[in-house]
């Protein structure tokens, strides 16, 4: 980790734009230890099995036909922050950004601001299904990516099996890939409601329906992953999910602030409120029936259905 040079790279941020992307990619890794990807043998060919055997589960439980991602990546921590900063400044240029008197100060804070996030993101991020949202390429184009320095360090920090850790990372993503192969259309409904919502923001106001149905919908695709995940893995794992959430729990006053201004907290509540409908409705009814919600976005269950689930059933199911 060089300080110096991370510090250098904030201070020559230039250009027309509120930030400077790729000083704030520059400065990121210069501030983060990249980490090994010396691979021990048979490990690649590990992951690879891990990725297969979860989309065979998953499509075994799910009945829903789907692919992983054509890329499939081992990444170091400075992989992730180049395969991520793009994804950053796609949802940022949808918001007009105004600089003020001094826009180079402005675009230097902005710019040191992005640097932190992308750097913390880049040490903690395990894995990442990457549908690739606002991107100007094909709907199905989507990525999957491993930090392996990241997953070899929570797992020796929770005490627990490095290997198993990895397959149940491997799994909770794949889960990912199959919810937006089961629904083709999921992609463009979170676009559309994104660009809805930061365009107002640009304007001044608050959308405050088109976040509400981003977060019930975020809220659904995090719950029926965890929902997949129940049926699919083929190992006990709440010492796994128990541990994590123990060890986020820790964390100290600046971690724990940026993972608020981050959005990680409402992340870890969407899991658990997502979870909660999805068991009401299999408990009721079946994983055919939770399975409806990606039949079209008029499925989705609203924001209060979340926490009325019999209302949503009672809506959507032909039974």
């Amino acid at each position: 980790m060089n300080l110096y040079r991370s510090a250098r790279a904030v201070a020559g941020a230039s250009g027309d734009d509120a930030i400077d992307w790729r000083s704030a990619a520059d400065a990121a890794k210069a501030a983060t230890d990249p980490g090994s990807l010396d691979l021990t043998p048979g490990e690649s060919e590990a992951y690879a099995r891990d990725v297969r055997d979860a989309r065979d589960a998953v499509r075994t439980v799910s009945g829903v036909e789907f692919d992983v991602p054509d890329t499939v990546e081992i990444q170091n921590r400075h992989h992730w922050i180049d395969a991520n900063v793009a994804t950053f400044e796609r949802v940022m240029s949808s918001l007009e950004t105004h600089t003020g008197t001094f826009p180079g100060v402005a675009r230097t804070i902005n710019t040191g601001t992005m640097t932190v996030l992308l750097s913390f993101l880049g040490r903690n991020v395990l894995g990442q299904y990457d549908p690739l949202l606002l991107a100007d390429a094909p709907a199905n184009d989507h990525a999957l990516y491993f930090v392996r320095p990241n997953i070899l360090n929570a797992a020796a920090k929770l005490d627990v099996d490095a290997d198993r850790f990895r397959r149940w990372i491997a799994f909770h993503e794949v889960t990912h890939a199959a919810e937006f192969g089961a629904a083709p259309w999921l992609s463009n409904h979170l676009e559309t409601r994104m660009e809805d919502g930061i365009a107002r923001l640009s304007e001044g106001s608050f959308d405050r329906e088109a976040f509400r149905d981003l977060d019930a919908a975020m809220t659904v695709v995090e719950g029926y992953a965890e929902l997949l995940m129940d049926h699919a893995f083929d190992d006990e794992y709440e010492d796994l999910r128990r541990k994590l959430d123990e060890r986020r729990q820790g964390r100290g006053p600046l971690q724990k602030l940026l993972r608020r201004l981050l959005g990680l907290g409402l992340k870890e509540r969407q899991y658990q409120r997502g979870k909660n409908f999805f068991e009401h409705v299999v408990t009721v009814r079946d994983l055919e029936t939770a399975s409806l919600v990606w039949e079209g976005p008029e499925n989705l269950p609203s924001h209060d259905e979340l926490d009325a689930p019999g209302t949503w059933i009672r809506r959507v199911d032909r039974r």
